[in-house]
């Protein structure tokens, strides 16, 4: 499993993965799974993929080799006009991945799901964060619904409905972030550190700030225990029950 965050503020984008894949219950390893394309002064394309791990695999594989090489596959990542255009080709080329890899049939190619949040900014458009769904089909980011998750959403989606605000800061969105993350893997052992980090700021159009946080990394610590002591301390002032 996994757990990925996109955001949306005023002043830009922020994006967050964690690394662990698993399969078993004793057998976890570190895998990279946000994905960074730039053409500096004109576009930054930014993907987190979850699912089956061969899937996003090749998914990322296809959109880098067609990225690099002239084909009848064109437009690129890199050509498409907006970013629309760009959701669009992603997500027929998650469809097509999928159904390569069951040739026996829907039953077969619903073993091999993944799903994939894209973002980013092309010159002359707005800065955005599209959900692709397995199918292929997509939603953007909307006022009413300013971020997405995919993996292991539900631990981690309370503390971002309660505490996003549009104006955050990004120190102050990466701490929410952090937040939902600890409370994740907390509870699930199938997410874990490290975590990718990576800021846009709007129009700058380059990729920005791209950080991993490690297992040892101070402020997380510090996040983790802070929030906890946090929730203790605010139980304790909550009314006591008195049955009547």
């Amino acid at each position: 499993m996994t757990y990925c965050i996109g955001l949306r503020l005023n002043k830009g984008l922020v994006f967050m993965s964690d690394t662990r894949t698993n399969a078993g219950l004793d057998n976890f390893s570190v895998t990279k799974k946000m994905f960074t394309w730039e053409v500096p002064g004109e576009r930054v394309i930014t993907l987190m993929t979850a699912g089956n791990l061969a899937t996003t695999q090749a998914l990322i594989s296809v959109l880098e080799e067609r990225s690099k090489t002239a084909s009848e596959r064109s437009p690129t990542i890199l050509e498409q006009p907006t970013m629309f255009q760009v959701a669009r080709l992603v997500g027929a080329t998650l469809k097509e991945v999928i159904e390569e890899s069951g040739p026996d049939g829907q039953t077969s190619a619903a073993k091999f799901k993944a799903s994939v949040i894209l973002g980013g900014q092309i010159a002359g458009g707005v800065s955005t964060l599209f959900l692709i769904y397995p199918e292929g089909n997509f939603i953007e980011v909307t006022d009413d619904a300013p971020f997405f998750q995919i993996g292991e959403t539900k631990y981690g989606k309370p503390i971002l409905v309660r505490a996003y605000d549009s104006d955050m800061e990004f120190d102050e969105a990466i701490k929410l972030l952090m937040v939902s993350f600890d409370s994740t893997i907390k509870a699930n052992l199938s997410v874990g550190l490290p975590l990718d980090l990576q800021v846009y700021e709007n129009n700058g159009l380059t990729a920005g700030t791209q950080i991993r946080i490690e297992a040892d990394d101070g402020y997380f610590q510090s996040i983790s225990d802070g929030w906890g002591e946090a929730l203790r301390t605010a139980l304790t002032m909550l009314p006591s029950y008195h049955r009547d």
